[in-house]
């Protein structure tokens, strides 16, 4: 990545640095039906941005207002300081990489990627040694003669990145690049994907509604949910501190427990779940009265779980941070395992254990039917107000 692009510094919290990509109110209707609803966004130089969210929430929409293939009902978008109300999609100093791939398959991968250039009138020569290069970066030299057919989803991929990266446009939009590929392609590809970014500098834009390839990949997120954006900041921030239960919900698994604030002190806050099956003891305060509605959200690999009752001590602050359930199901994952416990209530909430050490003679330390407690730390739970 280039000197002049620094997110140790985080562009995104200084108010004097200036956005590469600015979207202002940006409305997209189709009929009565608005796609996209009065959006605002500043993308920076160099970031990998992606925008997550479900099918129809408007993130493919908003791309391809980006790219030029739509017009926007209103607002305006700027990229590197120029508008683009204007400006034909041609003329952008953008390329798009479709989820299809969209390869011609009369043509080998040296020609794919070329196809660009040549239609731009660029000299062979010139034209031979970036295609060349291109090819190099994404590892695909010894197969720059073979057609489409020939080649692998992962290998078509590659391609198609090379082919949209050759033209050194200022921005790259990818409409979910990787949803063809297999899980373990696809996880090999996000760290090649950010690698590439990386040595050119680019600025990406990433469309997907895969939530750990938005966590791998990006500098930040935003969230969309019915053409706006609900959540946007950085994977730790999205997961660690969601805004809302659609949120903590959609990004990773979350237990969500119901109640109301019984107590707000100077530092730390009590929450009481309606069902009555947990009181909560949260180590930070917020600015809400007591007896105020309030969603409490515990992820399941914060909670810690044994056969053992818990020793009473200061940390479980008198019974608060504590329940007691039975195990009703198990999901063994190789890595981890996933518990499900029903408390008192009848509520299911889930807990996830990395295996650690191999079980013995195949069993499970904690197994079906099985009474078990659970604990987690006051630092754990985060309390959302809608």
């Amino acid at each position: 990545m280039p000197d002049s692009v620094d997110f140790q510094c985080e562009p995104w919290l200084d108010p004097e640095a200036k956005p590469f990509i600015r979207i202002q109110s940006v409305t997209k209707n189709f009929g009565d039906f608005s796609a996209v609803s009065n959006v605002d966004l500043d993308i920076y130089r160099g970031e990998l941005f992606c925008l997550l969210g479900g099918s129809g929430c408007g993130k493919s929409t908003l791309l391809r207002m980006l790219a030029g293939f739509e017009t926007p009902s209103s607002g305006t978008i700027y990229i590197d300081g120029m508008e683009m109300s204007e400006v034909p999609p041609y003329n952008r100093p953008v390329n798009m990489m479709f989820q299809s791939y969209a390869l011609f398959p009369h043509m080998d991968v040296e020609n794919n990627v070329g196809y660009g250039l040549k239609c731009d009138g660029v000299d062979k020569e010139q034209i031979r040694s970036r295609v060349a290069d291109m090819l190099a970066m994404v590892e695909l030299s010894e197969f720059s003669k073979r057609k489409p057919h020939q080649l692998s989803g992962g290998q078509c991929q590659r391609v198609a990145l090379a082919r949209a990266l050759v033209k050194r446009p200022k921005v790259l939009l990818l409409d979910e690049p990787l949803a063809a590929l297999d899980k373990r392609l696809r996880e090999q590809t996000q760290f090649e994907l950010m690698n590439i970014q990386e040595k050119l500098g680019i600025t990406f834009i990433v469309v997907t509604h895969d939530q750990e390839e938005a966590m791998t990949l990006s500098t930040r997120i935003a969230v969309m949910d019915a053409g706006k954006f609900v959540q946007i900041g950085t994977p730790t921030e999205i997961y660690e501190y969601p805004s809302s239960r659609m949120v903590a919900n959609f990004i990773g698994t979350a237990n969500m427990f119901e109640g109301r604030i019984t107590e707000n002190g100077a530092d730390y806050v009590r929450v009481r779940s309606d069902d009555r099956d947990a009181e909560f003891f949260i180590d930070h305060r917020l600015s809400i009265t007591e007896g105020s509605k309030v969603w409490v959200a515990v992820r399941p690999e914060k909670i810690k779980l044994s056969k053992t009752p818990p020793e009473h001590s200061s940390e479980n602050k008198s019974g608060a941070n504590n329940l007691k359930g039975v195990v009703q199901d198990i999901g063994y994952l190789g890595n981890i395992s996933t518990y499900r416990i029903k408390l008192p209530s009848s509520k299911i909430i889930a807990v996830t254990v990395s295996n650690q050490a191999r079980p013995k003679d195949g069993r499970h330390a904690v197994d079906w039917e099985d009474e078990v407690y659970l604990r987690w730390d006051a630092t754990s739970p985060v309390v959302l107000t809608k």
